[in-house]
């Protein structure tokens, strides 16, 4: 019951490749033209300026965004430790009242 089950092995073997001779040739070697850039990058160039305004927009959109987290992030920040320092004064406060009631009996 307790005895491990072990899968039976695979049957798969893997293809060899082998690589096909290059014939050799005497042309000379030519230096290879500079790619173009791919034409989804000339896409997202602006080119009337409605669109480099929606995307000025859009770039102050996200930079807006991030910062209202930084903000945020802040904030909740200055209030936890805002609530931490006053418990801690309250904190002291009973404590030092406690000891003061146990000293005068």
């Amino acid at each position: 019951m307790f005895k491990p089950k072990y899968p039976d092995p695979d049957t798969y073997t893997p293809a060899t490749i082998r690589p096909t001779p290059v014939p050799v040739t005497d042309q000379p070697e030519t230096t290879p033209a500079p790619a173009a850039a791919p034409a989804c990058l000339a896409a997202l160039a602006p080119k009337t300026p409605g669109a480099a305004v929606a995307l000025a927009a859009g770039g102050v959109a996200g930079v807006l965004a991030l910062a209202s987290v930084a903000v945020s992030l802040l904030l909740a920040v200055a209030v936890t430790a805002t609530a931490l320092s006053i418990s801690a004064v309250v904190g002291l406060f009973l404590v030092r009242a406690l000891r003061q009631e146990f000293k005068s009996h």
